[in-house]
């Protein structure tokens, strides 16, 4: 039997892997709290649970009409941003890391016996990699299997959850100890390309407007109780903030977590951060005592 040891939704923002003296520059002079968090999860809950692998649900990765599993059983080579291009650690940034094909074809043979859902499990060689997975391994990777998941474009609040829910019980039926990894935002609105270089802190002062900022921390809030179904419940209203993804990142881990009924209490392993006007956070759920 396979288990789930633990869940987080984290920030991937390309400012994460700025050299150090440009995020001070960035920042006031002061370290991003995102940098030193995922530092933190590593030695505090990744190299105590030791995963044999990690899910990615990566808001960099859109699929237009199914759920796509990366699915090969190793990918290395080299990573370079499209969307910035000028950050030496997304230029040609090397990487390699093992997958886990008999996860992604054991989902995907779980949606295959439904006709509510598609899932691919994607074995292509020239699949891309995308930042949301990317930027993640130099802190959290060791010897571990990575597996990403795309956000479906076409998927509604109810699907993602169902994508969530065939993760868990595929885990389940496989000798396997997983971390869950949301990898994205709460709001996600930019400042305008005149006024962003105005923005560039970290404060949350700098969220575009204060409806956004107070949207995210209520969340954050509902997150730290476990109160998940109020989440569900408000979901119409966040999506006006336009959340990265869609909120899909957190709407399939929480469907592997047990959707509405999870209780799962989050703790914050950053503070509330702002980049470039968007709402960044890391939140980690420790499995209850009583399981999911």
């Amino acid at each position: 039997m396979g288990e789930i040891v633990g869940a987080g939704i984290v920030s991937h923002v390309p400012t994460l892997v700025l050299p150090h003296q440009d995020r001070l520059a960035l920042n006031d002079g002061k370290e991003l709290s995102i940098v030193t968090g995922l530092e933190r999860l590593r030695t505090e809950a990744f190299d105590r649970l030791k995963p044999d692998t990690v899910v990615v649900f990566d808001t960099h990765w859109f699929t237009l009409i199914y759920h796509a599993m990366d699915a090969r059983s190793r990918r290395q080579g080299f990573f370079t941003s499209d969307e910035i291009p000028t950050n030496p650690n997304m230029a040609s940034k090397a990487y390699d890391f093992a997958g886990d094909p008999e996860l992604c074809e054991t989902v995907a043979a779980l949606a295959a016996a439904r006709e509510d859902t598609w899932v691919e499990a994607i074995t292509n060689e020239h699949l891309p990699v995308h930042y949301g997975t990317i930027n993640l391994l130099g802190f959290l990777q060791n010897q571990e299997a990575w597996v990403p998941v795309s956000i479906c474009a076409s998927a509604q609040a109810e699907d993602f959850l169902l994508f969530g829910q065939l993760l868990r019980e595929a885990i389940d039926t496989l000798d396997r100890r997983v971390v869950l990894l949301g990898a994205g935002s709460l709001s996600h609105k930019f400042w305008p390309l005149r006024e962003v270089r105005k923005h560039e802190s970290s404060d949350p002062a700098n969220i575009v407007t204060p409806q956004a900022r107070e949207a995210d921390e209520w969340t954050i809030e509902q997150w730290q109780t476990g109160n998940h179904a109020a989440v569900l419940e408000r979901l119409p209203e966040l999506m006006t903030f336009s959340p990265e993804g869609m909120l899909g990142h957190y709407l399939m881990l929480l469907g592997a977590l047990g959707g509405a009924a999870c209780r799962a209490k989050g703790t914050m392993y950053s503070e509330y951060e702002s980049s470039a006007g968007t709402g960044q956070v890391h939140m980690w759920f420790e499995r209850p005592e009583a399981g999911w």
